[in-house]
Parts: structure tokens; sequence; C-alpha cells
């Protein structure tokens, strides 16, 4: 299994020691954990903008006459 070497500074390692030794884990399970989680976090705001950006283009004739005032000028001029 491919493996990544991370630095810690010496206090992020002591921390890191007791969160793991409080779980009744490994600091090795601990991180692999933390890094899945964020990963499956990021996938997740990703497909939350992707979905809004589709249902935002989807009304946005709705969206400009509730909201006239926040559209922008036509053709980039001033208003």
């Amino acid at each position: 299994m491919p493996a990544l070497n991370v630095e810690f500074s010496d206090r992020e390692l002591e921390d890191l020691r007791q969160t793991a030794k409080e779980r009744g884990t490994s600091m090795k399970a601990l991180v692999r954990d933390a890094a899945a989680a964020d990963i499956a976090r990021h996938r997740a705001l990703r497909q939350g903008e992707q979905e809004f950006r589709r249902f935002f283009a989807a009304h946005a004739a709705e969206f400009a006459a509730a909201f006239p005032d926040d559209e922008p000028p036509a053709h980039g001029g001033v208003a």
C-alpha cells in the first residue's frame, strides 16, 4: 500500500498522540480518518456547488425578477 510521510511540529505530534489515546485508536488511523473525512467534505461541497449553479441557472429569470436591484448592468455598463 502506498504511504505518505507527514511532518508535524512537536506540539502537533503530542496533540495527535493525546487525541489518538483518548479515542482509543492509533495515530495512523486518526490521521487517515481525518484525511478521508476532509476529502469527503470537499467532494460534498463541490457537488453542492455544482447543484446550486445548475439550480440558479435554471431559475435565473425568476431570481432576476425577484431581485432586480441585484442584477448586473446590461453589457457591463454603469447603471
